[in-house]
């Protein structure tokens, strides 16, 4: 639709046009420094940042009901700029002009509802989020969106040249980083760093194929973060990791589209997310509660973040009642077939303890839960979503045996309607299902493949069929006849199928 094409009273105000007005934040100093340069942490005390918007209180005067209206209308429009995560301009990226926007399909990714056979065996009615339904079949994209979009727009300021990107990852970041690094050749050019033998051969193909730099680093993904790290400080690079702040507020797209996918009706929503570096989580978080103290949503929902047993030190530390002893510890990650959420010391830490203080306090009760799940769950979760229509990934797995653990514990009832993360495609971690499927998982997974959810395929090669087509040698049409006959005859045996006549 175009802008004209729209009712008068909304015409003016669906084209956001930019304003200065954003910070970076220290969340340990409280410090505030300007955005013309990009920072990770804190110059004073080396905190994590977070980004702040000094025009926010403005975003209150106007009702909520017409910033629903501002969304529902810009859906209508096919302008690239306002297509995906910038939809949400004025709650994501005030600053940014509509042509500095990095557009590659990320966002308003489908919420598929699980079958009737799913919520029963849930107890409750759930939705997966496709968040593999990305451009390079990840979460990731959302914030990747917004930090390359931030470094095309301090290229066209002139406050930066000739942009090395960086990122430590477990193979969604590096995808995403090099996919959008790449649309900004020859300016912006990347460099990755892998765990070696810690990431999928499907995932580690992708920043090949968008040609960034690839650099396998003995040990688990802590270690890469750590040589990431010491490169930000002592190199003029570009930070692409979580601990960038463009990124998470990217990110917070997620919680904007399914407030607008449930009709901005947050009443008994639960949102259950994985953690790993706990970028995610944060940002979920963070905007659910703009959209709540704008009065675009009426109320918060539930936030349930997942760990697995093998990687849970955010679970470990809320574990402990009593907010005055608790005390953050790294811990070492044991093998997970979640991989991207294999991180014993998250970078966002600080920013989660920030950010749940205040959504409970909001709230005016508990309103953020932390379980842990065996990878066993994780897995058995995965396969039984994916026999239902569903294509999650390990994480998306993770987040149903989250969901479960959750209803056992009494945080989710039957009232409920629950959103589960699926922040990758199934296709990314199809070696775990095979190593499930041939019972070949190494012994420090802790998994042991269920006969229910195992399959294999069958080859079909009947005695009475005598000759078999094969490329460049078809069969003559009597061979072929008894080949189509023979085969068929055996499946339908196997399959316990009856003739129509």
């Amino acid at each position: 639709m175009k802008i004209e094409s729209l009712p008068e009273f909304i015409r003016n105000m669906v084209l956001p046009a930019p304003r200065d007005g954003m910070f970076y934040q220290c969340l340990g100093c409280g410090h505030e420094f300007g955005i013309v340069k990009l920072l990770y942490t804190c110059p004073d005390c080396g905190q994590v940042l977070m980004l702040q918007d000094g025009n926010f209180e403005n975003l209150k005067k106007i009702p909520g009901s017409t910033w629903r209206d501002i969304f529902d209308y810009r859906k209508l429009l096919t302008l690239p700029s306002l297509k995906g995560i910038y939809r949400y301009h004025e709650f994501i990226g005030p600053v940014m002009p509509l042509e500095s926007i990095v557009y590659l399909g990320e966002g308003h990714t489908p919420m598929i509802e699980a079958n009737s056979w799913m919520q029963n065996q849930a107890g409750l009615r759930f939705y997966f989020k496709n968040d593999g339904q990305n451009p390079s079949a990840s979460f990731k994209d959302r914030g990747m969106a917004s930090a390359l979009s931030y470094i095309r727009f301090l290229l066209g300021q002139g406050h930066l040249s000739d942009v090395l990107a960086v990122c430590a990852s477990t193979g969604d970041t590096s995808a995403s980083a090099a996919l959008y690094a790449s649309y900004l050749q020859p300016h912006v050019k990347s460099a990755v760093l892998l765990p070696h033998k810690k990431v999928t051969p499907q995932q580690l193909s992708q920043p090949l194929g968008s040609g960034a730099r690839v650099f396998e680093i003995p040990g688990v993904f802590d270690d890469c973060m750590k040589v990431v790290e010491a490169l930000s400080e002592a190199y003029n690079v570009a930070l692409l990791n979580s601990k960038n702040a463009w990124r998470i507020l990217g990110q917070e797209s997620y919680s904007y589209e399914i407030a607008q996918d449930f009709e901005y009706d947050m009443d008994n929503k639960v949102i259950v997310v994985p953690i790993g570096n706990a970028g995610n989580i944060t940002a979920v978080m963070n905007g659910f509660l703009k959209f709540y103290e704008t009065g675009v949503i009426t109320s918060l929902p539930r936030i349930i973040g997942v760990q697995s047993t093998h990687a849970d030190p955010v679970y470990r530390y809320y574990s402990q009642p009593d907010e005055s002893l608790r005390k953050f510890v790294p811990v070492t990650v044991q093998s997970s077939v979640a991989q991207a959420a294999m991180i014993g010391n998250p970078v966002s830490m600080p920013r989660v303890i920030h950010l749940v203080n205040r959504y409970n306090q909001v709230s005016g009760k508990q309103h953020v839960y932390f379980v842990h799940v065996p990878e066993q769950s994780i897995m058995d979760c995965q396969l039984m979503a994916n026999r239902n229509g569903h294509i999650a990934c390990t994480h998306g797995g993770e987040c149903l045996a989250g969901l479960l653990k959750s209803v056992e514990k009494g945080y989710v009832t039957s009232n409920d309607v629950a959103v589960l993360d699926s922040t990758a495609h199934a296709l990314k971690f199809s070696g775990f299902q095979d190593m499930y499927f041939s019972r070949e998982f190494p012994a420090e997974f802790e998994i042991v493949p269920n006969p229910d959810l195992m399959n294999h395929p069958v080859l079909v090669k009947p005695e009475s069929v005598l000759k078999y087509p094969a490329p460049g040698k078809p069969l003559d049409a009597a061979d072929f006849a008894l080949f189509v006959n023979g085969v068929s005859r055996d499946i339908a045996k196997q399959l316990q199928i009856e003739p129509t006549s």
